[in-house]
């Protein structure tokens, strides 16, 4: 669940997250762009989660794993709740709710490593 899928996840919910909040600060509403970089970012969150899903089948499995699959459904349903509540606000209250999902998103994300880094003997 380290490793650089979950850096680049991180970065790019981040980078998302401070274009969204400011073009919100600045007034604007979504733009085609801003929808299809916020559908990029769940297509990169799936990959983690399909990566993730794969490495319960291994010899490290979490603690908790009902945790870690609540977790990991969270994740992977947090950013196209926040395109489709964003097409439903097409003013810069939908920036603002990308801006706060791509902020939440690195939480989660932190949140699937601790849970992962915590194994059964």
């Amino acid at each position: 669940m380290n490793g650089p899928l979950s850096v680049a996840t991180i970065v790019a919910a981040l980078v998302l997250a401070a274009w969204f909040l400011l073009r919100a600060a600045l007034n604007r509403a979504p733009s085609r762009f801003d929808l299809l970089a916020t559908a990029g970012l769940g297509v990169l969150v799936a990959v983690l989660v399909v990566f993730a899903v794969v490495g319960l089948f291994g010899d490290h499995r979490p603690s908790d794993t009902p945790t870690f699959g609540g977790y990991l459904i969270t994740t992977i349903a947090f950013a196209p709740t926040a395109l489709y509540l964003a097409r439903m606000e097409p003013t810069r209250w939908g920036n603002l709710i990308l801006g706060v999902a791509c902020l939440v998103l690195p939480v989660l994300v932190l949140r699937l490593q601790q849970i992962a880094s915590v194994t059964v003997a």
